[in-house]
């Protein structure tokens, strides 16, 4: 399985996503999900994926081969918006399925492969969304600026109650990562390295991205002090009276 999550703040953007897949309960591997376009002063593109890693992969690769190609006048590079870079992310995606669904289904298989999409080209504000295995796609708003894929209900009720538009870069990427040690310790098919990056609106340049492994300083002190803060404030809430 997998978590990631796209955040889509005043101040910027938060993208983060974990690094375990597996195949059955004894077939566990890593693989980055977070892939990252830059083009410094132009456009920070990121996607998240979630689903088939073959799929994924195979999608990713679409796009930067198209992206690489200099006849090519829809690409990556020169979306003219973060819209027209979603409709690119689905074209590719369904061009995949349909030359692997065949063999897949012939297999029982269903084509599976997710993202969440977000950045900023210039002249535009940062925008976020969330593309479906079917390529449609919705786009996150005032009301709920966060997307989530994967294993999304263990994380979502601390999200829910900490992020909304108004909220601070260091503060929402804490939340996210706390929503990661929750998901974490409930499901197993979720697991590290983290990659996190905070993305500074009008930046246009990715200048704080980070991987937390197994043992890394900074999530171990989060996840201790979350745990003892927790228990702390459960012990304080007030008495049932019957």
């Amino acid at each position: 399985m997998t978590y990631c999550v796209g955040v889509r703040l005043d101040e910027g953007m938060i993208f983060a996503s974990d690094s375990r897949t597996n195949a059955g309960i004894d077939n566990f591997a890593k693989f980055c999900k977070m892939t990252v376009f830059e083009r410094k002063g132009e456009r920070v593109i990121v996607l998240l994926s979630s689903g088939n890693l073959a799929g994924t992969q195979a999608i990713i690769s679409v796009l930067t081969q198209r992206g690489e190609d200099p006849d090519n006048k829809a690409s990556l590079w020169n979306a003219r918006t973060m819209f027209d870079m979603a409709n690119l992310v689905s074209d590719a995606m369904r061009d995949i399925e349909r030359r692997d669904a065949p063999f897949l289904e012939a297999s029982d298989i269903t084509f599976n492969a997710s993202f969440i999409l977000g950045g900023q080209i210039r002249g535009e504000v940062p925008r976020l969304f969330r593309i479906y295995a079917e390529g449609n796609f919705i786009e996150a708003g005032v009301d709920t600026p966060y997307i989530q894929t994967g294993e999304t209900k263990y994380g979502k009720p601390l999200i829910d109650r900490v992020i909304m538009g108004s909220t601070k870069l260091a503060d929402a990427a804490k939340c996210i990562l706390v929503s990661f040690d929750s998901t974490m310790r409930s499901n197993l098919s979720v697991g590290m390295p983290i990659d996190l990056i905070c993305y500074e609106r009008d930046s246009l340049e990715i200048r704080m991205r980070r991987r937390f492994a197994e043992g890394d300083a900074y999530f171990t002190s989060l996840h201790q002090s979350w745990s003892e803060g927790t228990r702390r404030v459960f012990r304080e809430l007030p008495e049932l009276v019957w």
